[in-house]
């Protein structure tokens, strides 16, 4: 399964569910790849650690490719790092995507993206796509290549205003260019149950038929201490609330 984590509006907790859900995966004995297609790497970081600084080549080294001819095929694969997680491997993103983002979107290279995943089907059972917070070059190629969509949603009327757009824009792409692109789920993060504009926002997005999924992501420090150990939270601290919860939502989402 391919799946990205999509929002235009950033700091809603993109790179902390794709690397923690990929993580839950990989831990479940599932080959797992982790591709960042932010120049802000924090998916990179999240998962290498310092070491994410040196890791080359990277997915815009991928990208680079697709600019300049060659009669040599491109190994995908070799753009792939492991991770000190069993099972889990990272296509690290490099600030260079921001360079390479006007280059790549006026030669049309949209689909490159979903070639690569094609060529690596046999050797991941899950893929997750962390992207930037717009709706830009990479981001449409995620969309592109992936079968499903997830999209967190921080409960305050900021977010649920950006959310009808955000939908409307995943729509066109399926419309467009990927008839199989489905949104899975509205993923609900750092909920804070005892308040109730949370509460409410959730359930009128409920009423109205949107698909917030069941499981929700608390607010927690753990997260900010799970970044600074570049640790998913299931190997920072296995029993923490907040490893529940997002085993909660990868078993939901494993079994929509």
């Amino acid at each position: 399964m391919r799946r990205v984590v999509f929002n235009q509006k950033g700091g809603v907790g993109k790179s902390t569910i794709v690397c923690n859900l990929a993580a839950i995966s990989a831990s479940e004995g599932l080959r797992t790849l982790v591709i960042d297609l932010d120049a802000q790497s924090n998916s990179s970081q999240y998962l290498l650690g310092a070491a994410a600084a040196e890791a080359t080549p990277t997915v815009a080294d991928f990208f680079n490719t697709a600019l300049t001819f060659s009669f040599k095929p491109v190994d995908v694969a070799s753009f792939i790092h492991p991770t000190p997680f069993e099972n889990l491997d990272v296509m690290p993103a490099h600030p260079d995507l921001d360079t390479l983002h006007g280059k790549l979107e006026s030669r049309y290279k949209i689909y490159k993206l979903r070639d690569a995943l094609n060529e690596l089907d046999n050797q991941y059972d899950a893929i997750y796509i962390d992207t930037p917070p717009a709706l830009n070059f990479y981001t449409r190629s995620a969309l592109i290549a992936v079968d499903r969509c997830l999209i967190p949603f921080d409960c305050d009327d900021f977010s649920r205003r950006a959310l009808y757009t955000l939908l409307e824009n995943v729509k066109e792409i399926q419309q467009d260019h990927n008839a199989d692109l489905a949104v899975e789920g509205i993923v609900i993060n750092q909920f804070q149950p005892r308040a109730s504009l949370p509460q409410k926002l959730v359930d009128e997005l409920v009423g109205e038929g949107l698909p917030v999924l069941a499981a929700r992501l608390s607010s927690s420090v753990k997260i900010r201490e799970s970044h600074q150990q570049a640790k998913p939270v299931i190997h920072l601290d296995p029993a923490h609330k907040l490893a529940h919860e997002f085993r909660a939502l990868h078993l939901e989402l494993s079994g929509a």
